[in-house]
């Protein structure tokens, strides 16, 4: 730790990553407000792009819509480094593009990490395992934030990994309407199956409801946990979902919250189900 006591926080995003397995439309003012919880202070704030130069130079729409999400990641406080795409050709002939990031990730995070107690790293990418474990041994807490397609190996190296489903308001809930908010009732939410009889025909959902607090208080009861437990009924489950494997996190749930049948119990209903670990 610093000689401060307030934590020092970097971040560090695979834009492209995210976009392509989960994360398309993810509000990244919400990411720097998660990975800041508790008051700690953001030293490096990095988004990693990618570029392509030769497509702009032909599509009008892509260069300026390129421009404006840069712009409003800057406008939040994020760094934009942007890589461009660079185009080979196969032996057939065929032409692809590649603009990896992570070497630039992997580096800018490891001479930074001397200045900070916690790194968060947006990605599912498992090439950065590596770079989780170097980070660990200088001392940082790590934390892993993606949605789709996670590598396994990076989610259990991670001192933290967090679905970005699970982050209040990080990915719009489609459903929500205008002055609606998230985990209210009549409002909407996504948690995962912690507990459930087949036998009787329900179960129970755990959701964050907010990112204040101690994320490791995970039992509900306690009066500082920032999560709530809700119960479900089998009718309202997905039918694509395996009812032998609600209770292995692999599947997270967004769903509705209405009163229950007795005072003062909430239930969810019209459960939507996105499969999100590898």
């Amino acid at each position: 730790m610093q000689g401060s006591s307030q934590l020092k926080v970097g971040v560090y995003i695979d834009v492209a990553n995210l976009a392509m397995n989960g994360g398309f439309g993810m509000r990244y003012d919400v990411l720097r407000e998660f990975s800041c919880r508790g008051s700690a202070e953001p030293i490096r704030l990095n988004a990693y792009v990618s570029y392509d130069a030769e497509r702009a130079d032909t599509d009008l729409d892509y260069k300026n819509g390129q421009k404006r999400f840069h712009a409003a990641l800057r406008d939040v406080g994020y760094k934009v480094i942007q890589k461009d795409v660079k185009w080979y050709s196969d032996d057939t002939g065929r032409r692809f593009g590649k603009a990896n990031v992570d070497l630039d990730l992997a580096v800018d995070a490891l001479l930074q990490s001397q200045n900070m107690d916690r790194v968060i790293i947006a990605t599912g990418d498992g090439d950065f395992v590596q770079v989780v474990r170097a980070l660990q041994n200088r001392g940082c807490r790590v934390e892993i934030i993606a949605f789709d397609n996670v590598s396994g190996d990076l989610r259990r190296e991670a001192d933290l990994f967090m679905s970005g489903y699970l982050i209040p308001n990080l990915l719009p809930v489609k459903h929500i309407q205008s002055g609606n908010h998230w985990a209210a009732v009549n409002s909407y939410a996504r948690g995962v199956c912690y507990a459930y009889d087949e036998t009787k025909g329900y179960g129970w959902l755990r959701y964050l409801r907010t990112f204040e607090g101690d994320l490791w208080r995970t039992d509900s009861r306690e009066e500082s946990s920032p999560y709530r437990t809700i119960y479900f009924h089998s009718s309202q489950l997905p039918h694509n979902v395996d009812k032998r494997k609600l209770t292995d996190r692999q599947v997270v749930f967004e769903f509705r919250i209405v009163p229950g049948k007795e005072e003062g119990q909430l239930q969810a209903v019209d459960l939507e189900a996105f499969f999100t670990i590898t």
